[in-house]
């Protein structure tokens, strides 16, 4: 592959500017070198045939049908020098250590308000904190055990917080299929570089729930609780359900006995539940507590948890740590709970509840990203560089009539990866998100999932909206040499 043309508008993970692979990444660019272009065209097709054999798909919900598609993978890794990552995982780190203390005072006695650090009206205006949750003290103070952290690049090159997924963070099971496709189509090189592996992720979580247990010193019995068939993570949860070698299950499978355990319903009778990895939003968990008119749930499955007899992870009312406005609030968290400066900085950000803010944001909507405080998926943002003056205009309504539910990002300049391209290789944007585990101690992934903007110039790395993935590769440089 000849690489002499490529350049890129922005910082680029594998190249500088110069056109000179960075140095962690120039094993690869000296491999891809030596292969033509019609050998990467075959290999790529290899990886698509394994994709669709393995059944990696996500559902996309078009037109009142559910459509099953298989994630788009380019072959061309994104690579990350192990001395970077040990940073960023230290950041990581740091970041959940704060978000778990801040949800627990949240539901607790809210020092953090009272010391004037957090508003005490953004919380009142959260559609994310359950009040059903005041005063519960989960199994080792940790309510947010799995975490998906965007990360992004800017043109400085460095990494930034994006966004924290604490509710139901989903795209790990991509993360770990990427990996196994990148080893098929790169054998040779998984065999001559100091790669880090992924491999151990399913170890890690079932390690996570089993200490999660309320009958320690006896093999837990851990359930993972899917909405069904139709869910657009369904994939992941049947992955990751097989991949820890627990019970993929659904609400009309459990039911909470008059003692307040939690039973599975099986031919041989009922059997009891220690631990749910649930894939379930809150509002539809459990009817009794929360919406009456959920098939999805488990009635008493609150009841459970508050009395002890079930863990449940993520715990009901983490995502009140999951809102684009509580993000901007993260390092100030590190600061209040922990006596550190941040490892990992925030994109800086605008928050439309402050009169202030919002005036300096609805006057310079062509230059800002603006985000609704919980949606998902890329959807109701508006990307001002690239909008229209009646999309603007419109946004300045919402933000005028619910100002609390809008926040403000500057458009960066998001980093690229070359993706195989007909003529050769192409810059793209992507993002990262690497997975947290947080038990009695803290684990992150080496890397992530890196997700990538397939269509050229875009900025929208989602895949509901077209986007695609790549394997990350954080290589340890120094034992290379």
């Amino acid at each position: 592959m000849d690489w002499t043309r490529y350049r890129s508008p922005s910082w680029d993970e594998l190249m500088d500017r110069s056109g000179q692979p960075h140095p962690a990444a120039r094993p690869l660019i000296d491999y891809l070198t030596h292969l033509s272009r019609k050998e990467l065209a075959e290999r790529q097709a290899t990886a698509n045939l394994t994709a669709k054999a393995m059944g990696i798909t996500f559902t996309v919900y078009s037109e009142g049908r559910n459509v099953d598609r298989t994630l788009p993978f380019d072959l061309i890794p994104r690579v990350i020098p192990r001395r970077e990552w040990d940073r960023t995982a230290a950041g990581l780190r740091q970041r959940m250590r704060a978000l778990n203390l801040f949800i627990g005072d949240i539901y607790g006695p809210q020092k953090i308000i009272k010391a004037g650090v957090f508003p005490r009206e953004l919380l009142q205006d959260s559609v994310n904190f359950r009040p059903q949750c005041v005063g519960i003290r989960p199994p080792l103070g940790v309510w947010a055990h799995i975490c998906g952290s965007d990360l992004v690049r800017d043109g400085d090159g460095r990494l930034y917080a994006l966004e924290d997924n604490l509710r139901i963070p989903s795209g790990v099971s991509y993360m770990v299929e990427n990996r196994m496709l990148a080893k098929r189509v790169f054998p040779e090189l998984f065999e001559t570089s100091a790669i880090l592996p992924v491999d151990d992720y399913a170890a890690q979580l079932y390690d996570t729930l089993a200490a999660l247990s309320p009958r320690p010193g006896e093999v837990p019995v851990i359930a993972l609780l899917t909405p069904g068939i139709y869910n657009s993570a369904y994939f992941e949860h049947c992955f990751l359900a097989q991949s820890m070698g627990v019970e993929l299950v659904e609400g009309s499978d459990l039911f909470v006995g008059d003692d307040d355990i939690c039973y599975m319903r099986t031919v041989h009778g009922p059997h009891r539940v220690d631990v749910i990895y649930r894939r379930v939003d809150d509002a539809f968990l459990d009817p009794e507590v929360f919406r009456p008119d959920s098939v999805l749930g488990v009635a008493g499955l609150i009841r459970s948890w508050r009395a002890g007899k079930v863990a449940l992870a993520n715990a009901p009312g983490a995502g009140v740590a999951d809102d684009k406005v509580v993000f901007t609030y993260v390092p100030q968290m590190i600061r209040y709970y922990l006596g550190e400066e941040p490892i990992l900085p925030n994109v800086p950000s605008y928050l439309c509840h402050d009169p202030g803010q919002r005036a300096w944001v609805l006057d310079h909507l062509d230059e800002l990203v603006v985000k609704p405080a919980n949606e998902s998926g890329g959807y109701g943002m508006l990307i001002g560089p690239r909008s229209s003056k009646r999309q603007r205009e419109q946004f300045k309504q919402l933000i005028t009539a619910n100002p609390r539910n809008y926040m403000a990002q500057p458009t960066l300049s998001l980093s690229t990866a070359p993706i195989l391209g007909p003529q050769g290789p192409e810059p793209r944007h992507l993002d990262l998100r690497p997975f947290i585990l947080s038990r009695e101690d803290i684990h992150v992934t080496t890397g992530g999932l890196t997700r990538v903007a397939m269509k050229k110039h875009s900025l929208v790395v989602n895949s509901s909206q077209g986007g695609g993935a790549k394997d990350t590769w954080v290589v340890d440089t120094d034992e290379v040499a």
